[in-house]
């Protein structure tokens, strides 16, 4: 056997969903910058679930069932106001809800492929209320319903305020919901596999990708980023604060990719978006901090800034929370969780890799009164 630490360069699967092919990013074939720049994320959605875009009676077809499954049960509302408030990080919040949401599902252990693909829509439809409804019932806001006449993208910023997001608001993001909707056999998506390999349920691979995606190395990146321009503060703190990193060799949280070499084709998308809305709210430092810092790190350590570095700015921008961002790429990864949990379905087999024994050899068993 041949051991590869965290399983570096190893293929565990085949897939038709995403590829990841000498630094380009394609769902189902389709091109990240042809998608980031015309596609909604329901058509996304559609595409990584079918396979292949949708019509126009088709997309309508989607975007009538998630509009009429994106409420909550009352019970998970109450459940949220239960919580140790100022101790939960909203992923954790999140991550107990979906698991909540299976016992008010008649079909969560129903597991045929019509079941499967209905609790898919049920999921996809409930993670914005999920995340909009802990982040109001927080504060001790009430939360806010889900609108019908919005799109999905509009209804997450609406949910979030109450107030209707302006098109550069929503524009930007449903760009966001494009780019971090799948990404290949990245940790989280392996985690929802391997989960419903053994034939676990839905609700149980959606559950334990939340769990991968909570951790800093994975989904919490783009929330470390943030406290980084906290910390900075102004363009002029950049050079002497990058530069005390560097010679610690401590990390700088958005840069690099295991399986990028030459950059993550995503962050350009944000990285524009960042600009247009820093300048509009009046708070273009966040921006040109992050250019300083990209300048700094990409030019002494090779690393080229990933899908997080901007995506942080963008999200402040828009008047999100900060510990709210890595519930958002939850809110839009589970449409590639989604897909590849229903593809893991399709032609199962259980995942079960083995361990290199690193241990002491054979041994005796000694009673308890002759040990030293």
């Amino acid at each position: 056997m041949t051991v590869t630490r965290g399983l570096e360069g190893v293929v565990a699967t085949s897939s038709s969903i995403s590829s990841i092919i000498d630094d380009t990013l394609t769902y189902v074939g389709y091109d990240i910058d042809d998608l980031a720049v015309n596609a909604s994320f329901e058509e996304v959605i559609y595409l990584l679930w079918h396979l292949k875009l949708p019509t126009k009676t088709q997309l309508e077809e989607l975007k009538k069932q998630l509009a009429e499954n994106a409420a909550l049960p009352q019970e998970v509302i109450e459940h949220f106001k239960m919580y140790p408030i100022q101790k939960v990080h909203p992923m954790a919040a999140l991550r107990t809800a979906v698991s909540l949401l299976g016992l008010y599902d008649d079909e969560a252990d129903v597991m045929d492929t019509e079941a499967n693909y209905r609790k898919a829509v049920r999921l996809q439809a409930k993670m914005p209320t999920l995340v909009t409804t802990f982040a109001r019932v927080r504060k001790g806001l009430e939360p806010i319903a889900p609108r019908q006449d919005l799109s999905f993208a509009a209804n997450f910023l609406y949910m979030l305020t109450g107030k209707e997001p302006a098109d550069i608001a929503v524009e930007a993001f449903n760009k966001a919901l494009v780019l971090h909707a799948d990404h290949e056999l990245n940790a989280s998506t392996f985690t929802a596999r391997v989960c419903v390999a053994t034939l676990s349920d839905v609700y149980s691979g959606v559950t334990a990708a939340i769990g991968a995606l909570k951790g800093p190395l994975h989904g919490g990146a783009n929330e470390a980023v943030m406290k980084m321009l906290s910390e900075i503060g102004t363009p002029e703190n950049v050079e002497p604060y990058v530069r005390g990193k560097l010679e610690n060799k401590e990390k700088i949280m958005g840069f690099g990719h295991r399986v990028y070499r030459q950059g993550d084709p995503r962050a350009k998308h944000l990285k524009e978006m960042s600009k247009k809305l820093t300048e509009l709210t009046g708070e273009p430092q966040w921006y040109e901090m992050s250019v300083k810092i990209e300048s700094i790190v990409t030019g002494e350590k090779k690393l080229p800034p990933n899908v997080d570095f901007y995506s942080a700015s963008v999200y402040h921008s828009l008047g999100i929370d900060h510990d709210l961002f890595t519930p958002i790429f939850a809110v839009s990864r589970v449409s590639g969780w989604l897909a590849h949990i229903l593809e893991q379905y399709e032609n199962n087999r259980l995942i079960r890799p083995r361990a290199e024994y690193t241990g002491p050899g054979m041994q005796k068993y000694v009673p308890i009164g002759q040990r030293g």
